[in-house]
């Protein structure tokens, strides 16, 4: 999921459809006031999956309907700050804040190859501009493009040549310009 630390907290209930397999953020839940629909990959249905059999024990447990998936035996949680800190030293990654995972989701999405546009629509950016202040590409990406761009032309050249040995001129093919 790539949500805000506030929608993720304000996350109820109601608003994962299990069936359907979508979280909904209804519209006046989101920092843009616009409702999206985020799908329930595997992994992120069994962390709702265990948060389902947490509240539900809390539920039992209180006698009462516990209405937000994320909360602490059964109280809304209002603050990750020191969990959040020691969660993030204990995995090795002292110093990480919370709207790290947006830019990491952002660029998760990308290395799937989601379409910008579904992946703005994912995390609720409107326009690219502000999009690509999170599209932070890490020299990985960067190689494989250039491994992807070498093989491109690899096989373009082989088609150039075979193709103008039959005859075929290379600027009918779209390469070089008219007047080579």
């Amino acid at each position: 999921m790539n949500h805000r630390k506030s929608e993720v907290l304000g996350l109820r209930w109601p608003q994962v459809d299990g069936a359907g397999g979508f979280v909904r953020l209804e519209p006046g839940t989101t920092k843009t006031g616009e409702g999206r629909s985020f799908p329930l990959i595997p992994e992120l249905r069994a962390i709702l999956d265990r948060r389902r059999n947490v509240t539900t024990r809390c539920e039992r447990a209180q006698a009462r309907v516990i209405p937000v998936v994320f909360h602490r035996r059964g109280q809304e949680i209002r603050s990750l700050r020191r969990a959040w800190r020691t969660a993030c030293r204990k995995a090795g990654v002292p110093g990480l804040i919370f709207h790290d995972l947006r830019r990491s989701a952002i660029r998760n999405l990308e290395r799937a190859g989601i379409p910008q546009s579904t992946a703005m629509e994912l995390t609720g950016h409107r326009t690219p501009a502000v999009y690509r202040r999170y599209a932070i590409k890490d020299e990985a990406v960067l190689r494989e493009a250039g491994t992807k761009l070498t093989a491109w032309f690899s096989d373009t050249d082989r088609r150039l040549l075979s193709d103008n040995r039959r005859g075929q001129s290379v600027t009918a093919l779209g390469r070089g310009r008219a007047s080579d």
